[in-house]
Formats: C-alpha cells, structure tokens, sequence
C-alpha cells in the first residue's frame, strides 16, 4: 500500500486516540473534583491538547463523558457484523457484546476496570449526564437493530423484530451493569452479562420454572 493510501487511515486513528483522551479526561476530572467544578480548559490540559480541540469533538462536558460509553456500545454492532453467518442470532450478540463491552474495543487504551467502572457509576448517578446516557444508548440500540435487521434479513424501518431484539439486549447489559455496580463484594462483570443474554435467548423462562411438573 502507498504512504498516501496509508494517511486517511493514520488520521482517523489519530483523531480516535484523542477523542478518547479526552473522554477519559473528562471522566478522571469529574470523578476527582465533581462534575460542577470542572472545566473545559482542565479536560484539554488533563489530555494535553488545546482547549479548542475539545470543541472539534464535544459540544459539552456531559458529552465527553458519554463517549466512552457510546463508543464502546457502537462497536457491539460493527462486532456483530463481524460474526460469522452461521453463528445464531443471541450467541452471535452475546460473543460480541463481551468482546467489545467488557473486554474493551481493540483500539482503547486498556484503561484499568477500575476506572471504567468508576465512570460508569459517575454516568448513571449524576442527573446532568443522565439525557446524555439516554441519548446514547438510543443512538447505541439504533445501530444494533440494524446491524441485526443486516443479519436477519429482515427490515429495521417495518418489521419488529430487530428493533425488539435490539432493545431487549440494550435492556440486558443495563441491568448486568447495574448489578456489576452494586454488587459487593465486587464480581466481574462478563458472567453477568452472559448470564443476562442467556435468559434473554431461552425466553426468561421464570426461575425455578424447569423444575416445575
């Protein structure tokens, strides 16, 4: 491949590897001060970039906090592409909600757990970033069905099914993070995952409902 046909795919990277840092900036400051005393400024010097540069990406706080949350849920759909044809429909889903959810997407930085775990609860706790966690996961739930309707053959615009499947796994990893978060002593959070789209794939039968006469 020529150095020319090599640049756009070094600037994208380029340009993802500072969205990130400044999402993970964004994160790490709000977490340590609180969301109210942090600034744009801070979060451009935290990633080391002009403050300017944050508005090339972000057009707020609550925004860069998101992102990460909406990256890491964008790249379940493109996973699921990925998957082979023959693979069913919810096991397909459930390898690639745990290959980019909870093992992280391959071009992240391997932050610690700990902090994604951190950021997670500042999301999901703070009222001012709740519409951008609602914003996102519908954003994040859209791509899914039609990464799904892609697979199913079927059509996201008519048809049901993708858009329910779609939802009800969004409805899944909501409520395996939720438990991940409270959870303690602390458990890792890929059985809780799979366990959710386990139940999810068999039809949530109700528990103790196998063994029944």
């Amino acid at each position: 491949m020529s150095r020319e046909g090599e640049r756009p795919g070094l600037r994208e990277r380029k340009k993802q590897e500072t969205r990130i840092a400044l999402s993970w900036a964004a994160i790490r400051l709000a977490v340590e001060r609180g969301l109210e005393n942090v600034r744009v400024e801070d979060i451009a010097a935290e990633a080391r970039v002009a403050p300017r540069t944050f508005n090339n990406y972000f057009s707020s706080k609550g925004e860069a906090i998101a992102a990460r949350h909406l990256d890491r849920a964008r790249l379940i759909a493109q996973e699921l592409r990925r998957r082979p044809a023959s693979e069913p429909l919810w096991e397909a889903i459930k390898i690639a909600v745990i290959t980019q959810l909870a093992m992280g997407a391959s071009y992240d930085t391997r932050q610690p757990d700990q902090q994604w775990q951190t950021g997670i609860r500042l999301m999901v706790s703070e009222p001012s970033l709740q519409g951008e966690m609602l914003k996102a996961n519908a954003i994040a739930e859209d791509e899914l069905a039609a990464a799904i309707a892609e697979r199913t053959g079927t059509d996201v615009a008519r048809d049901l099914y993708p858009r329910l499947v779609a939802g009800a796994a969004g409805a899944a990893i909501r409520v395996a993070m939720d438990q991940w978060l409270r959870a303690d002593p602390p458990v890792p959070v890929k059985p809780l995952i799979e366990d959710a789209l386990d139940r999810l794939s068999a039809g949530l039968p109700e528990p103790g409902a196998e063994a029944r006469p």
